[in-house]
């Protein structure tokens, strides 16, 4: 569990490395949209970071110094202001009453108030281990004056109060600084995990880390940031090599909080993946005797005259269903497509339950890829553009006219295969989170040769990314 306070966990989001692949670049941009949602957000565990001890007040009104106890009842965070420090970070403004009780009559305590401003410049760097790090250089702190919460409730003179000034200002002088400062210096613990594996699949993982320093501007910060995919812990690399991914600045959702540029390579690393892991086969298997499901080497035998031979009797057929080819994944202005290639071997499943291969197929698929945001994770669906294509690449039952099994073919395999493939896609990758965040109201955008998620974020105390 993280020990950080809400507002830490939303400032992670804006520091984190996000989207990537195997030494691959992806691109992420907050704006100040983001900001001021952490702003607003963030009020209340600020609120809680500043509600710091103060030591017993010396109270010199009389003949001999009198120690008065002086305790903070609450503070009221009525503005938390961020906003981008071109080439640096983000400059933190905070406007905050605060309010004491002060038992010189442990009875009637007197309650005082106090108006503070804190300003302060967070430092965003990239650290040793490839993972953003986070400082505050500077930090200041201005104090009004103390007056009474109640006017005339429980009267203190002016010279009291400003007693109490004095020795309340010496106190929060370097505390509430400090107080800030613990805030911000731990979030460097929880940044160094994003270079953690976050599962992909059962046996699949992504790890993120940052390329380079960030870029920030007034309107945004932008991070160049790699991924690679793991695969029972071994890397997933592309065979070439990749180009530097850039994105036009004005992509997306106008105003999103947060937009993540998604490159050629990670479809392409994605789909290597799922066909390394084997993910992508499957066997579809018909019954003897069935109307939904017509594979059988009965309803063939009316095609290929020579199954009918071999098998008088109806017996069931399997079509073992192999990616030979790493799945191809093209993305054109506002379309996405896939392309499956896969090889199919048409079994017959004899009376002693062994199986005799009939023929094989070479097949490719086109589909119609939409995607789409779930939790932290980008997910898909398909659907089938145009025919299926066959092949014949091997046969056992003499000479096969591919028109005559072209609709059964593509009757029996369409479902199945898509089926199976919406699952993968439906498990999805995991765009990078952080603790009880969500992307919200997200929006996936195809360009030539990338796509971009546009996002709101949400925080939700109590609830996982995923």
């Amino acid at each position: 569990m993280w020990t950080v306070c809400g507002l830490g966990q939303l400032l992670v989001l804006l520091l984190l490395p996000m989207g990537g692949i195997s030494m691959l670049d992806t691109v992420v941009r907050l704006n100040q949209a983001a900001l001021s949602y952490v702003s607003e957000i963030g009020k209340a565990p600020l609120q809680r970071a500043l509600q710091v001890t103060l030591p017993y007040f010396l109270d010199q009104s009389g003949e001999v110094l009198q120690p008065t106890r002086v305790q903070m009842l609450k503070v009221h965070v009525a503005r938390l202001h961020l906003n981008f420090i071109p080439d640096f970070g983000v400059h933190f403004l905070a406007a905050a009453t605060f309010n004491f009780e002060v038992f010189r009559n442990p009875e009637q305590p007197l309650v005082v108030t106090m108006p503070v401003v804190l300003l302060a410049d967070v430092q965003v760097a990239q650290g040793t281990i490839q993972t953003p790090v986070v400082s505050i250089p500077a930090c200041y702190s201005f104090f009004g004056n103390v007056s009474m919460a109640a006017p005339g409730s429980n009267s203190a003179s002016p010279a009291l109060l400003v007693r109490l000034q004095k020795h309340i200002k010496a106190v929060l002088s370097t505390k509430l600084c400090l107080s800030i400062a613990n805030l911000v210096q731990g979030l460097n613990v929880h940044l160094g995990t994003l270079i953690g594996l976050n599962p992909v699949g059962p046996e699949s993982q992504i790890r993120y880390s940052m390329a380079n320093m960030p870029t920030i501007t007034n309107d945004y910060i932008s991070l160049d940031v790699n991924a690679m995919f793991f695969l029972l812990a071994k890397p997933i690399v592309l065979p070439v090599d990749s180009t530097h991914f850039m994105v036009p600045r004005q992509v997306g959702t106008k105003g999103a909080m947060a937009t993540v540029g998604l490159s050629q390579d990670l479809f392409d690393s994605a789909l290597l993946l799922l066909h390394k892991a084997g993910s992508l086969n499957l066997d579809i298997t018909g019954q003897p005797n069935s109307d939904d499901n017509p594979l059988n080497t009965s309803t063939l035998g009316q095609l290929i005259p020579e199954v009918a031979r071999q098998f008088p009797e109806p017996m069931p057929v399997v079509l073992k269903v192999r990616l030979g080819a790493t799945p191809i994944a093209t993305l054109r202005a506002n379309n996405a497509t896939l392309r499956l290639q896969p090889f199919i071997e048409v079994l017959a499943m004899a009376s002693n339950s062994a199986c005799q291969s009939l023929f094989s197929l070479d097949v490719v698929v086109n589909l119609s890829l939409q995607l789409f945001v779930s939790g932290v994770r980008l997910q898909g669906t398909t659907s089938v553009l145009g025919d299926v294509q066959l092949t014949v690449a091997s046969s056992n039952v003499g000479s096969i006219d591919v028109d005559h099994v072209h609709t059964l073919m593509g009757t029996v395999l369409e479902k199945p295969l898509l089926d199976h493939f919406n699952a993968l896609l439906g498990i999805g990758v995991p765009l990078p989170n952080v603790v009880n965040l969500r992307y919200t109201s997200s929006k996936v955008f195809i360009y030539e040769g990338y796509a971009v998620v546009s996002s709101g974020l949400l925080y939700q105390q109590g609830h996982s990314g995923d």
